[in-house]
């Protein structure tokens, strides 16, 4: 590996990044020409590899100005995949805009420290298996994120807060428990995903006078944000 080359896990990406803005700025200030570079690629596995010289298709660049680290894109840029990807699995297009809001603030450059990237925060595993290509892609990312959704939504029969709580600590945990795990953060990522469903819908609601409904198991979520029955 050359020297311009090296790999992070990603429980380190955080500092990475902080020490790369600081970088940007140093460039920026030795004169009006210089610039920064910083590519990045997340492998199945979940490692980070940073290069300013890129040798892959794979890797995509990252600004280093504080300002255009996290740009984020409007719900109106997104609305046409929402609705097409909506349409194509089933799953009403506020529920994708909840999962995204409360995954990545829409962000598509967000990265988790368990590694998970983008949109949906599709971890590279996950990402392989819904056949997404480019995690930073827009595109891509929410089609891998609403295509998982659904195949957890029908592996828990329809049950919203079981196959949110799989989408936030994993499928087998939730087999485990036969219920709502009993993981503070993942219920506190259910509760937070159901309040914005709810608040999309009413926004929906008030915007075109009715709500469209393109899945009855997700049309509506739960009156209130109690545990899920166990699964029988």
């Amino acid at each position: 590996m050359s020297e311009s080359q090296k790999l992070f896990d990603s429980s380190t990406f955080s500092i990475v990044t902080g020490l790369l803005v600081g970088l940007g700025g140093c460039l920026l200030i030795s004169g009006p020409t210089a610039h920064a570079e910083i590519y990045q690629y997340i492998d199945a596995k979940g490692t980070i590899s940073l290069t300013n010289v890129p040798t892959d298709a794979r890797y995509r660049r990252v600004d280093v100005l504080p300002n255009r680290l996290h740009p984020m894109i409007s719900e109106r840029e997104l609305e046409p995949v929402i609705n097409r990807f909506s349409r194509e699995h089933q799953l009403h297009p506020a529920l994708i805009r909840a999962v995204i809001k409360a995954e990545s603030d829409f962000d598509p450059l967000a990265i988790s420290r368990a590694g998970a990237v983008g949109l949906m925060q599709l971890m590279p595993q996950t990402a392989v298996r819904m056949n997404v290509r480019d995690l930073y892609d827009p595109e891509d990312n929410i089609g891998g994120g609403t295509k998982y959704l659904r195949q957890l939504l029908d592996r828990f029969r329809g049950n919203l807060p079981l196959a949110l709580a799989a989408y936030n600590a994993g499928e087998r945990v939730v087999d485990r428990y036969r219920t709502l795990p009993p993981i503070n953060e993942t219920r506190r990522y259910v509760r937070k995903v159901l309040r914005y469903y709810r608040i999309f819908l009413m926004r929906d609601l008030a915007a075109g006078g009715h709500v469209i409904a393109t899945s009855e198991t997700v049309a509506q979520p739960p009156a209130a944000d109690v545990p899920a029955a166990p699964i029988r």
